[in-house]
This record gives C-alpha cells, structure tokens and sequence, in this order.
C-alpha cells in the first residue's frame, strides 16, 4: 500500500480529486495518510477532516527563520512515513534535504504545459494570465516529480486544454482543473502506487500493463 502525503495551501480541489478517485477504487493500493498545510485556514485540512484523514498545519510564521521551520517540517512529513508525497496547490518552497531524502518520491501539479508557463512566479491565476496575454490556443496541466529547481523536474504526464474565444483567466483556470489537473494528478499516483513509474537519466519511463 503506498502512503501518501499531500501537502496544500488553499482549497485542495486536487486533494479532493485525489480523495475521490481513491474511494472510487480507480486509484488502488495507495492510502492517504496526512495532509499538512501552511495555512491553519486552508479548507483543505476541513476536506481532510470530512474523509478521516489527520490534518495539520505547519507554518513558516511559527518560526523563527526559514531553517527552524524547514526542520521542524520535515520532521512532521517523516512522523507520517510517506512513500509519496503530492504537492497539490503547495505554495512553500520544499527544503533541500526533503528534496534530497525524498528523490523521485515527491510530485507536483502545475497548471501548464512546462516548460510553457513554469518557474519562478508562475502559480495560480498568474500562469492563466500569462498563457491568454500570449494568445496560446492551448494550455493544459502537467504532473512532474519535483527536483532543485522550480518545475524542473522529470514530467510523468500532461494533458492539455483548449483555450477558447473570451477566456477569462478564472474561467481558464476552471476548465484546466477540470480538464486536466483532477485527471492526471490521481493518475500518476496510481501508475506510481501500481510501480509503473521510473526515472531513467533524468527522463520518466512508464511501463505498460
């Protein structure tokens, strides 16, 4: 059984995704067992609640500085003795020795088609933003397995989405959800519960049934 760990900022549309399809018995073998938040007000830790799944939150204002709460963080990720962990919305820069003990063992939902839209400052409603100033006809989402650098890491899957005449940056960002980041995060990790993923120089190899 791989246990997850899903980590959120805000209202964890994908958590509930995820939630659903593993009630659903479309994602098998794969138990969530924490969701930890940045935020006490996330109604993502109330999504969590509601399923019977131990919430918490962690928050850099707690701290002191940046590398008392990166410890203290990963030692609430460690208690929970995750086999993956799910960056669904998580707006915190992992700590490097998270990225380090966890390697190929941490994913991420961005909602774009990297390299398109990624990187620094790219989250949210700014990456639909971006995507409708530069006229693209179509976007979409892609789950990575997250490395040193932001939305760098090898890609697992994409699914892209069309964008159409009078799109507003909320209405994109809808439709990507819908479309796209509520299909293929729970997806990967069923392919990854399943032992279907792999990283081969850097390059993710999933293999058929």
């Amino acid at each position: 059984m791989l246990r997850v760990v899903v980590l959120v900022s805000g209202g964890g549309t994908n958590l509930q995704a995820v939630i659903d399809k593993i009630e659903a018995g479309e994602i098998r073998d794969a138990k969530i067992v924490g969701v930890i938040s940045n935020n006490a007000g996330a109604y993502a830790l109330t999504r969590a609640k509601d399923h019977g799944i131990p919430g918490e939150c962690v928050s850099p204002k707690s701290f002191a500085d940046r590398a008392a709460f990166n410890e203290s963080f990963l030692a609430k990720v460690e208690e929970l003795e995750p086999d993956l962990i799910v960056l669904a919305g998580f707006l915190v820069v992992i700590p490097p020795e998270m990225i380090r003990r966890y390697r190929n063992r941490i994913i991420n939902i961005h909602p774009s088609l990297i390299p398109s839209f990624c990187g620094t400052g790219y989250y949210g409603l700014k990456v639909h933003e971006a995507a409708l100033a530069r006229g693209v006809k179509v976007t979409g989402a892609t789950v990575h397995f997250v490395d040193e650098g932001t939305d760098t890491g090898p890609i697992i899957l994409q699914k892209a989405v069309e964008v159409r005449q009078g799109d507003t940056p909320e209405v994109l960002q809808r439709r990507v959800m819908e479309e796209a980041e509520w299909q293929i995060l729970p997806q990967a990790i069923g392919l990854i519960a399943q032992g279907r993923v792999t990283v081969e120089d850097g390059q993710v190899k999933i293999r058929t049934v």
